[in-house]
């Protein structure tokens, strides 16, 4: 029979309720999940949801600056718009100065599916705000990106 090891007290890390990965983690999860069950009834993914609101949001754009706004890597970026590409949501155009250079923009068939669960996500989102209080909402986001910008910073220093 094999010995279970005894858990080792480690007082060089927090204990994980007091992690903050793990805390990014479980209130990613708990925030999703009606996004989740939203997304589930418009027949897309987080991810492709994420590339429709900021196409929304900001018209046609680059690649690039799409992946960052939408909050993914550009291979993965590519993949997602092949498909969406092919599903008529999202249309794609060479820039006509660097044809190595690709254009996303949003179709009418992508902005009806915005348009359709619009409610419902403004919904949730008022939901949220009503859970935390306006100031904490607010006090959160920003120190959530506050985070993120000197956490990247720090990537480009390195």
């Amino acid at each position: 029979m094999q010995d279970t090891p005894k858990p080792q007290l480690n007082s060089l890390l927090p204990p994980t309720s007091q992690s903050l990965p793990v805390s990014l983690t479980r209130a990613r999860e708990a925030v999703m999940a009606p996004i989740r069950k939203m997304l589930q009834k418009a027949g897309i993914t987080e991810q492709q949801w994420r590339v429709l609101r900021v196409l929304s949001e900001s018209g046609k754009m680059e690649t690039g600056t799409l992946a960052n706004r939408a909050a993914l890597m550009s291979p993965s970026l590519s993949r997602i718009v092949h498909s969406m590409e092919n599903a008529g949501l999202v249309s794609r155009e060479a820039d006509p100065n660097d044809r190595r250079r690709q254009h996303i923009a949003i179709t009418g068939a992508g902005q009806a599916i915005i348009n359709d669960h619009m409610t419902e996500a403004s919904d949730i989102a008022a939901y949220y705000r009503d859970i935390l209080g306006e100031k904490d909402h607010d006090t959160l986001v920003t120190l959530l990106q506050k985070l993120t910008l000197r956490l990247n910073e720090e990537d480009h220093d390195a």
